[in-house]
C-alpha cells in the first residue's frame, strides 16, 4: 500500500458539483466553471474527464516547467506549450488511463529540456498523483 503524503497547509479547494456522471454537468461552487459532460466519443454538446483532466495537468505542467526553469536560471520561454493526450482504456475489465505529454519549450536545447521535463514532473501535483499509477511517456517537440 502506497504512504499517503497529508498536506501541512491547502493552498487552495476546488469544489464542484456534478450530476448526472458523463453523462450530466458540472458547475464550481464559484461559478467559473459551469459545464455539460458527454461520454467520449459522442457527439454530446459537453467536455468529458479525460479533456479535463489533459487541460488542468497541462496547464499544471506549464507552471512546473516555469519553477524548473528558474531553478536552473533560465527563463521559461513564453511560447512554450503542452499538448496533453489522455487514453481512457481497458486492462480486461478494468478501466485505466495512460497519458502521453508533448512539451514544446521553444530555443531551448534538448539536454535542457529534458532536465526541465525531468523537474517539472517532480514538482507538478498532477504528474506526482499518478506517477506509478499509469503509464506516462513525455516527448520533446
Amino acid at each position: 500500500m502506497k504512504t499517503i503524503t497529508k498536506i501541512d497547509k491547502v493552498l487552495y479547494t476546488a469544489k464542484t458539483h456534478t450530476v448526472g456522471g458523463r453523462e450530466g454537468s458540472a458547475k464550481s461552487s464559484d461559478e467559473k466553471l459551469d459545464i455539460l459532460l458527454t461520454p467520449p466519443g459522442l457527439n454530446g454538446k459537453g467536455t468529458n474527464p479525460e479533456q479535463l483532466f489533459a487541460a488542468g495537468w497541462s496547464a499544471c505542467y506549464i507552471g512546473a516547467l516555469g519553477l524548473a526553469a528558474k531553478k536552473l536560471g533560465i527563463v521559461l520561454p513564453k511560447d512554450t506549450y503542452v499538448d496533453a493526450e489522455i487514453d481512457l482504456g481497458l486492462n480486461g475489465e478494468a478501466y485505466s488511463l495512460q497519458a502521453r505529454l508533448f512539451v514544446s519549450v521553444p530555443g531551448i536545447k534538448n539536454e535542457i529540456a529534458e532536465q526541465l521535463i525531468e523537474l517539472a514532473h517532480q514538482t507538478c501535483p498532477y504528474s506526482k498523483a499518478v506517477k506509478g499509477n499509469i503509464s506516462i511517456s513525455t516527448t520533446i517537440i
